[in-house]
């Protein structure tokens, strides 16, 4: 038969790894636990329509994380969203073609900037800017657009 002692020092045991479950859980959800201290350099990119891509969003180039959303801001003068993107020195091949897509990952939605490696010679540096991206696909757009063809029929 198992002592009192022990028992409440499993049950102690259990709770703690419980509680320790559900900071982790909440770091995943946060992206708190995926931020970077490494050296960075900044690239700035526009998108017409961000969805709900917001600071701490993942950087992905073929699925691997190599960097985060730092800021977004909305220029007034061409009324697009501005995402400043804070990508690791050690991933500093990518050219000046790259391209930049919003996408969404996962059950609860996560939106991330996914990169695709251009072809030019010349790399990205601090400051530059991405020329070619891709918006976020909306659902509720998609979802409207498939009423309205249904409607049509």
């Amino acid at each position: 038969m198992i002592s009192r002692r022990t028992t409440e020092f499993l049950v102690g045991l259990f709770v703690a790894a419980g509680i320790a479950a559900l900071f982790m859980l909440a770091m995943q959800v946060s992206n708190l636990s995926t931020i970077s201290l490494g050296d960075t350099y900044r690239v700035t990119a526009t998108f017409t329509n961000i969805g709900s891509l917001s600071a701490r969003s993942p950087v992905k180039a073929s699925g691997v994380r190599v960097g985060q959303v730092t800021a977004i801001n909305y220029d007034d003068q061409r009324n697009q969203a501005v995402v400043t993107l804070s990508i690791e020195k050690r991933f500093d091949k990518f050219s000046v073609d790259t391209a930049a897509s919003i996408y969404t990952a996962g059950l609860l939605g996560e939106q991330y900037v996914a990169l695709q490696p251009g072809v030019e010679d010349d790399t990205l540096k601090d400051g530059d800017s991405l020329l070619f991206t891709n918006s976020a696909m909306v659902l509720e757009r998609l979802i409207g657009k498939f009423m309205v063809n249904k409607m049509e029929q």
